[in-house]
């Protein structure tokens, strides 16, 4: 075959032979016509369209052309050229491009030739240069003359024509001729007469090419302003409402969208400056300066001329297309990697860091005498509740929601004995004040304490009024409470309780819930004390009444097709037809004056609280409301974060809400991730849950535009749109919405509070230190945990000295508040009496910093701290006065480096806005150096590969984690983090950033689900889990250890699964709703067999509410396989109830390749069960452990 395509090409060049030319032809034509594009590219690789233009070019010149030879050739050359990249610059190296168009030119009235020559003209024209070449010389007012005035005749040349034309349109300057010549409007003209005479869509792709021609046009400044001018957004938009309901029309939909995104007039966002609203004096003779007012409008025009159509291509191709993994900025220098920089500061500072470990110089002489009361202490702690009953708890668990909530008549329902003394002790005391008068005076040293650690002073208490909502029936006792005169019952100095704390015990009584590690009255205390730029006077209701997760998880919202084209399409409707827009202010934080909130039918906005973060809100028509986020503190960007009150809404009435001052590329909101709301009223009612919420969600870019020169960059910043929208539960209700779970800094402090309370002081060494001093003035908590001795020994003693160091921070960026979920659970495992956390302690001491950035979590930050810098780009060369946090903490692991007692392990807890399930970042020289396509001398560089022993463990003992999603690499953008400085500077060889997504995972048991806050918990305590393998793999351990490590984490699984199937009894679990058809789906591939009465199925099954085959009848067994189980359904109660159990023939094998394809099989289930029950995440681990939960049959079918 390469001898013959030699002699054709030789033929091709210097036969002049017709015939034998001919033949040539056909045979290629042949061969191109068939297989695979490999051919093609064959030949073009043998210079096959070099020799084609070269045969065109001698056919042409011939007198008179002849159209036997012309027609094969432009065929040929057609199909060559589109997949030849190449093409345009060979045709004018040929100086092909005049023959070409005057070949067109000539066959205007001869429409088969004009047609094969138009699909030559639009391969040259895909060229930029060759096109501007075409176009110099009367290609564009030759194709326009070929497509005008609209006909139907001839379609497949009318069709090549407009294809050619728009891609000579590429060209920027083809495109500015055409709108100097009048083209644009002819084009829609032309596009409105296609649009309303093709009724059955036959012409789709003549449509779609004008429609290219306009978008190619409009990618210029001249042709978007000519375009609003000639009435194109107003024709496009009420042309493409005529195709939302046809799928087939979908590529004409997108490139009207596409279009009318692009040449929607830019503006600037509706505030008087993008600054923050809040500025902060820094130390020193740095300034804080706000940008001259005024500019934005000047500078935006020349901004717009910077999008380009890629841009515009790749933000709209986002909407079905998840982001790519972020580009790797690789170091490459080995002798970066391997360096080891000196000290950032004088050495004998280090000294001031001893105090610091007060642990390395405990004399314990308190283990002296051991008094009755110490020993009742103990008994009593051994009994507090960890973050679960077992010993490492789970996330997917199921809790009854009665269990730790009063009824009405004021009795528990569904208790955990071990909670009983814990609810005696601590519980009691803090929720039933009146009962315990000796934790009034605990609580008043607690305040004074924190007071004088922070030079609290008197005035500053007395601005305070906590007023966290107000409710209908709650209206009289809100009045009472949450106002200044609630001061009196924290005072230090108040003698007697006075009415008003009655009043709060009262309310706390009625509304009852004991939720773990969390205390109202120890929330107020240190809700009192914080400091805050706006010197914040109301407390979020959340964050003071407390949340407890909801028992069931939520899984990721599947976004529907189109969404976002929609709300594009609303955005230009209040261009077009601006008459149902209201355009209300109803909340400014910059304006209050300004702010209307009183006016009817419009929601209250509300965010003067701790963490809170909304700056404007406009009602824009009645139940939609565009929201603007405020900035970080001295900063003019880092939206995201976002957190606020609601309020005065109707029921079940959908509420838009268009958050517009977004920054980041992409979010996960466009792959599933929900906001989370807190219903008062729910809470009220005994569920105090942040729960999932929004539907219709959408993330996309907008129309709103920061100058360069207030934006501080060289373009103008884009912002981006959130688009939710909401059904409140109730009417009338006090509702919050967030970003993420919040965790505010006051919530952080009253949990160490309830903490070091709750635990064992004769098991648990606790030192709660203040590691610095914020520049907002707020205290930086320093943890040291870990166990006593267990005497005075000195081997024991001696054992407490030599432990290995665990340094564990968290929440330096405040809008990752996952992050301090995370360390939540880490720190209430570590303090628990679970034997694992026991033993844990034995083996680590741990230095905790569970918030490094207070200021900014307090004022509602989402990435920087008062100074406007991101502290985790600080750590290579921290301020002392700009950035304490950091100086100090890099302050404390240089001590403990120069003591020879440098951390085995350090993780940084963050929160990932951009992936999926949790995930760690270390550092490794080799892989990066292999990732960057470098060579590596094994010989040379020699690398200790036991940073990824913990991420390997942490794949195995925790369902959210994800190995493959876990990197290595160190980038040069990430040179100045924890991480790498730890690693770099510190030598640590585990190094990490541990990172959790806001969304949910892609992978594991928690597939398919949204991340809620008892699977972050259980994230951190797995965490602890992990450390404690990793000590017995790493490193020397006793014996006495070693034994007692086996028998604990050889038992955790069996322990884990007894303890879940207590949960899942009857006695102890609520009834689940699953319909006939879901059962089925369940029990069927597991091959288990479904035994039912006579007098139960008529008792339990109701008759069907939708047509079709019904169910199998629930007398007839299925097929059942000799190894596996039955599953009995007992007789059902009055109530119906069905309580699913166990047959008699056996248990299903508990191995682990079993019981690993059963969690394949019920994971591909689980999103097959369209059952609306309580809680189908309960159902799938209740029959992946044999734990079978009580089950009500409400019907054949789903409603």
């Amino acid at each position: 075959m390469c001898r013959l395509r030699r002699i054709k090409r030789k033929s091709w060049q210097s036969s002049c032979d017709k015939d034998v030319l001919l033949n040539i032809l056909s045979v290629l034509t042949d061969l191109l016509s068939l297989g695979t594009g490999r051919r093609i590219h064959y030949v073009i690789s043998k210079g096959g369209s070099e020799a084609l233009l070269q045969a065109l070019i001698s056919a042409a010149r011939t007198k008179p052309p002849d159209p036997s030879i012309l027609l094969p050739l432009l065929r040929l050359l057609a199909r060559v050229g589109q997949q030849d990249r190449k093409f345009g610059i060979k045709v004018q190296k040929a100086e092909a491009t005049d023959v070409i168009l005057s070949l067109t030119k000539q066959n205007l009235g001869h429409h088969l030739n004009l047609t094969h020559c138009l699909w030559v003209l639009r391969v040259c024209a895909s060229n930029v240069a060759a096109g501007t070449t075409l176009g110099i010389n009367g290609a564009m007012e030759l194709l326009f003359k070929v497509i005008t005035p609209y006909s139907k005749q001839h379609v497949r040349t009318v069709r090549a024509a407009i294809e050619a034309l728009a891609a000579l349109l590429k060209s920027k300057s083809n495109s500015r001729q055409a709108v100097n010549r009048g083209y644009l409007s002819g084009l829609l003209r032309l596009y409105q007469d296609w649009h309303h005479n093709d009724v059955s869509n036959n012409y789709i792709y003549i449509r779609r090419g004008l429609l290219l021609c306009l978008k190619h046009i409009t990618n210029i400044q001249l042709g978007r302003e000519t375009f609003l001018g000639s009435r194109g957004m107003e024709i496009l938009f009420t042309s493409v409402q005529d195709c939302l309901s046809c799928k087939n029309l979908d590529p004409i939909v997108t490139t009207v969208t596409q279009i009318l995104r692009k040449c929607y007039p830019k503006e600037p966002l509706p505030l008087v400056t993008v600054r923050s609203s809040y500025s902060f004096p820094l130390p020193g003779n740095i300034k804080t300066e706000r940008p001259c007012m005024g500019s934005e409008d000047k500078l935006l025009k020349d901004d717009n001329e910077s999008d380009t159509e890629e841009d515009m291509e790749k933000d709209l191709n986002k909407d079905d297309v998840e982001g790519k993994e972020e580009d790797y900025d690789l170091e490459t220098d080995v002798n970066k990697l391997r360096s080891r920089p000196g000290l950032d500061r004088p050495e004998e500072e280090l000294g001031q860091y001893e105090a610091m470990c007060p642990e390395l110089s405990h004399s314990f002489q308190e283990l002296d005498s051991e008094s009755e009361e110490d020993k009742k202490s103990e008994d009593r702690t051994e009994n507090l509740p960890s973050t679960s009953s077992h010993f490492i708890p789970s996330g997917n668990s199921v809790k009854d929601p009665n269990h730790r909530w009063r009824t009405q008549s004021g009795t528990e329902a569904g208790s955990d004995p071990r909670e009983k003394d814990f609810k005696a002790s601590l519980q009691s005391s803090i929720m039933k004040e009146k009962c315990s008068r000796s934790l009034i005076s605990e609580q008043r040293e607690i305040v004074e304490a924190v007071q004088n650690a922070n030079s609290y002073e008197e005035d500053s208490a007395k601005s305070h009024t906590f007023s966290p909502c107000l409710l209908p029936k709650e209206a009289a006792w809100y009045k009472k409470i949450f106002n200044p005169e609630c001061e009196a019952s924290v005072e230090p100095n108040s003698g007697v309780r006075s009415e008003t704390t009655e009043i709060m015990t009262d309310l706390l009584e009625e509304h009852q819930g004991s939720i773990p590690f969390h205390s109202p009255h120890f929330y107020i205390a240190r809700a009192k004390c914080t400091k805050s730029i706006p010197a914040y006077r109301d407390l979020a209701f959340p964050d003071f009444w407390g949340h407890q997760p909801p028992p069931y998880g939520t899984p990721m919202l599947d976004r529907q097709y189109g969404v976002q084209r929609d709300k594009v399409l609303d955005d230009v409707r209040r261009l077009i037809q601006p008459g149902d827009l209201i355009g209300r202010t109803v909340f400014d934080l910059d304006e209050p004056s300004l702010s209307s909130p009183d006016a009817p039918c419009c929601l209250t906005f509300f965010s003067k609280f701790e963490s809170g973060n909304l700056r404007k809100a406009i009602q824009v028509r009645e139940f939609e409301y565009d929201l603007i986020m405020n900035a970080d503190v001295n900063t003019n960007q880092h939206h995201q974060w976002f957190y606020f009150e609601v309020r005065g809404m109707k029921l079940a009435v959908p509420y838009r809400f268009n958050i517009i001052n977004c920054e980041k590329l992409n979010s996960q909101f466009n792959y599933g991730m929900q906001l989370v709301m807190y219903s008062v009223k729910e809470a009220l009612q005994g569920r105090p849950h942040w729960l999932r919420a929004g539907h219709d969600i959408s993330y996309y870019k907008n129309h709103y535009r920061c100058s360069a020169a207030a934006g501080g960059g060289s373009r103008g910043k884009c912002y981006y749109t959130l688009t939710f929208s909401i059904k409140f539960p109730h009417e009338d209700d006090v509702c919050y919405l967030a970003y993420h779970y919040p965790y505010t800094y006051s919530a952080m402090m009253s949990h160490l509070d309830v903490l070091e309370q709750s635990r064992n002081p004769r098991k648990v060494y606790w030192r709660q230190q203040t590691l610095c001093q914020t520049l907002g003035g707020n205290t930086c908590p320093l943890l040291t945990i870990t166990a006593m001795p267990e005497s005075k020994k000195s081997d024991d003693v001696e054992q407490f000295y030599n432990r290995p160091y665990v340094f564990l921070m968290a929440r330096v960026h405040p809008g990752e508040s996952n992050a301090s979920w995370v360390m939540k659970g880490t720190l209430e495992f570590l303090v628990s009496s679970d034997p694992i956390a026991d033993l844990l302690r034995k083996c680590f001491i741990f230095k905790i910093v569970p918030m490094l950035n207070p200021d900014g979590v307090i004022n509602g930050n989402h990435r920087c701290s008062l100074s406007g810098d991101d502290l985790n780009r600080q750590w290579l060369t921290p301020s002392s006065q700009l950035h304490p946090t950091i100086y100090h903490t890099k302050g404390l692991l240089y001590y403990l480096r120069s003591i020879g007692r440098a951390p085995l392990v350090f993780c940084d807890y963050h929160g990932h806005s951009q992936k999926k399930n949790v995930f760690l970042y270390g550092c490794s020289i080799k892989e990066t150096l292999w990732q960057a396509g470098c060579m590596v001398d094994t010989a040379v560089i020699t690398e200790d590969v036991g940073y990824r022993t913990l991420p390997k463990i942490l794949d195995k003992v925790a369902p959210a984690f994800v190995m493959n999603s876990c990197s290595f690499l160190v980038e040069k953008s990430r040179v100045s983090t924890a991480r790498v400085v730890v690693w770099q500077e510190m030598g640590v060889l585990r190094s990490y950033t541990m990172e959790s997504t806001y969304c949910g995972c892609s992978h594991g048991l928690y597939k398919g689900l949204q991340l809620g806050t008892q699977e972050l918990e259980e994230m951190g305590s797995k965490f602890c889990l992990a450390l404690l393998i990793l000590h017995l793999k790493s490193l020397p351990c006793s014996k006495k250890v070693m034994a007692q490590a086996a028998l604990l984490l050889d038992l955790e699984e069996e322990i884990t699964i007894t303890d879940r199937a207590q949960r899942c009894s009857p006695d102890n679990t609520e009834t689940l709703e699953i319909c006939w058809q879901c059962l089925m789906l369940i029990s069927f591939p597991l091959c288990a067999v479904v035994l039912f009465t006579q007098d139960s199925a008529k008792a339990s099954i109701a008759d069907r509410k939708k047509p079709g085959k019904p169910p199998p009848r629930p007398d007839v067994a299925l097929q059942q396989s000799p190894e596996v189980a039955a599953v009995k359904c007992k007789q059902p109660d009055k109530a119906g109830n069905m309580f699913v159990q166990p047959g008699v023939s056996g248990g299903i094998s508990s191995t682990e390749q079993t019981r690993r394809q059963r969690s394949e099989v019920l994971g591909s289930l689980l999103g097959l069960l369209h059952c609306k029950a309580s809680c189908p995440q309960v159902l799938w681990e209740a029959f992946l452990h044999n734990n079978y939960p009580s089950l009500r049959l409400k019907g054949n079918y789903c409603t």
